[in-house]
């Protein structure tokens, strides 16, 4: 679905997607025409990594099940370990490192509050998309904000995102009423 419509159907998606993006590439049914010799290098590579995690995994099974009893907090300083070093190596700026720290302290907020991370992810991703595409439709109109419901199907689109995003919050806040009371 990346490749061919544009649109990323997971996190690992995503991430390919805002790298196709980062290099001025728009994926999608026109990729195959511009850019055909990227679309089927992707195509291959995924072949060549299988053949390679094949020829890797079957000898080295029993290594991968003994990491598993490695505690988790073991587990987790040594991600967190490996990610400073990372950060500090590309870019060795204080700034970096404090922005990966408040992304952490944010998805582990995500993670406690039981937020689904692949909607977010998708967000980030299409966000800018969406961004560009509402300023080229400002332009058309020139400035005119009653251009998104100037037709009846675009209004009806918007009332039904409308709804969907305020509908279930004032659901939630009704009945946490009730409970008060």
């Amino acid at each position: 679905p990346m490749l061919s419509l544009g649109v990323p159907g997971s996190p690992t998606a995503a991430v390919l997607l805002a790298a196709f993006q980062q290099f001025g590439l728009q994926p999608g049914p026109l990729l195959f025409d511009h850019e055909p010799r990227l679309v089927w290098g992707v195509i291959a590579s995924l072949y060549v990594g299988n053949l390679m995690l094949l020829i890797l995994n079957l000898p080295l099974a029993g290594l991968w099940v003994r990491l598993l009893f490695i505690p988790r907090p073991y587990l987790y300083a040594g991600i967190l370990i490996f990610s400073l070093v990372g950060i500090w190596g590309v870019s060795n700026s204080w700034v970096d490192l404090a922005m990966m720290f408040l992304v952490g302290l944010i998805g582990y907020g995500m993670r406690v509050y039981d937020f689904p991370i692949a909607p977010v992810l998708i967000g980030l991703i299409l966000g800018p998309m969406a961004e560009v595409q509402m300023r080229r439709a400002l332009a058309i109109g020139q400035g005119d904000p009653t251009v998104f419901v100037s037709t009846p199907l675009s209004a009806l689109l918007i009332a039904v995102a409308f709804f969907v995003v305020t509908v279930p919050a004032v659901l939630h806040w009704r009945r946490s009423r009730k409970i008060e009371m």
